[in-house]
């Protein structure tokens, strides 16, 4: 296993079983070939076509369309055994900063390939030896990578809140972090991928997050959905990311990112350097 094995993990997927999803005159996704059979089955909410699918015209404003997309999102629920609605709501827009031309349930985001985003945040203590970044375990019921290790802040990003605010939120929930000492997280950059799953595409854009924690602070987790932190040596990271799968997925694009900002990987003793680089920003 190496980083490389991990970005191509993250970014395994075969177009051909597409095609695009457009809202407003423009393409905001993609919907699997069999999905977009089922869209047919509801014309007065899709125009579905051989090379694409699109919401029909008489949908014109950000509220009718999230609307109508409720609806279709329990029908297919109901009929095809698609994810059913968990009650946050993602904004979906062409690109980060646009305005949103609908929004949609967090559940369903890849069943139509459209860009979701999120918060990661890497909590470190700086030491003589370089830096020991806090890892979090996810818990054991956790319906993605259950038990594996993970950022010690990590989240989805909900339409209705700004970036700070949500990883604020998501600092409490998950680690117990104080909002004062959750706003000094510096915004460090972001990471992309693009992965088919079982329903979908997850064309994934993650903002990277560095804090800096005092070396008396212990996370501790109270959402349930930590079971545990470690404070751990970057040089046992950066081996068990590159060695291992011990990590959720995602998780070691962001710590790989980490390490190279932080030069634990340099381009004379990391082969792959460049190709690494290119490899965190992919996506469509």
């Amino acid at each position: 296993m190496s980083y490389l094995d991990h970005i191509a993990a993250c970014n395994a997927h075969d177009l051909d079983k597409f095609r695009p999803f457009d809202v407003a005159g423009r393409q905001i996704g993609w919907v699997r070939h069999d999905v977009a059979g089922w869209l047919a089955d509801q014309p007065d909410i899709f125009a579905v076509a051989p090379d694409r699918v699109s919401l029909t015209a008489g949908l014109e404003s950000p509220a009718a369309r999230s609307a109508a997309m409720d609806k279709a999102i329990l029908r297919l629920a109901e009929e095809h055994g698609t994810p059913r609605p968990r009650g946050e709501r993602y904004a979906v827009a062409g690109r980060w900063g646009d305005d949103p031309v609908m929004t949609i349930d967090r559940a369903v985001v890849s069943l139509f390939g459209v860009r979701a985003y999120g918060v990661h945040m890497n909590g470190y203590v700086q030491g003589p030896d370089g830096p020991l970044l806090w890892i979090g375990r996810r818990a054991p019921d956790k319906r993605i990578a259950p038990n594996q290790l993970d950022n010690m802040v990590a989240g989805g990003q909900p339409g209705h809140l700004g970036l700070m605010d949500n990883l604020v939120k998501e600092a409490a929930e998950e680690a117990d972090i104080p909002e004062s000492l959750a706003r000094t997280a510096r915004p460090v950059g972001t990471v992309s991928y693009c992965l088919e799953d079982e329903w979908g595409l997850k064309p994934d854009l993650m903002f990277c997050y560095d804090l800096a924690v005092p070396e008396d602070f212990v996370p501790h987790n109270t959402d349930g959905e930590m079971a545990d932190f470690r404070l751990m040596p970057v040089a046992e990271v950066a081996e068990r990311v590159r060695d291992t799968a011990d990590f959720k997925y995602n998780v070691n694009l962001v710590i790989i990112d980490f390490l190279i900002r932080h030069g634990i990987l340099s381009p004379d003793r990391e082969p792959d350097y460049a190709a690494i680089i290119r490899g965190l920003h992919r996506g469509w």
